[in-house]
């Protein structure tokens, strides 16, 4: 298996809009390097009998019973916004466009 040129790290740093100086960029090569190198060794293992898996270990759903309790009164949970308009907090808009 061929190892990552000094320029496909640089792509892939371009890719990724990653700014790294010279330095970072040859430990970078010799880290992606050393993790193609692992995996190379990694798949030269015969794992016929192997059956596929998405778990080693079982999962179990731990819930508790869903109890309404008294929630926090109006006026302390508004008192930590930062921003509020009347009874409302207001947050930055996540598609654009002015908060308030």
């Amino acid at each position: 298996m061929a190892g990552l040129s000094r320029s496909d790290v640089e792509h892939v740093a371009h890719l990724a809009r990653l700014g790294v100086t010279p330095a970072e960029l040859d430990r970078l090569q010799g880290q992606l390097n050393h993790i193609l190198e692992q995996y190379a060794k990694l798949a030269e293992l015969d794992t016929a009998a192997i059956p596929p898996t998405a778990q080693t270990i079982e999962l179990e759903n731990i819930l508790r019973d869903d109890i309404a309790t008294p929630s926090l009164p109006r006026d302390a949970v508004l008192s930590n916004a930062p921003v509020r308009q009347g009874d409302f907090i207001v947050v930055p808009p996540i598609l654009g466009g002015d908060a308030g």
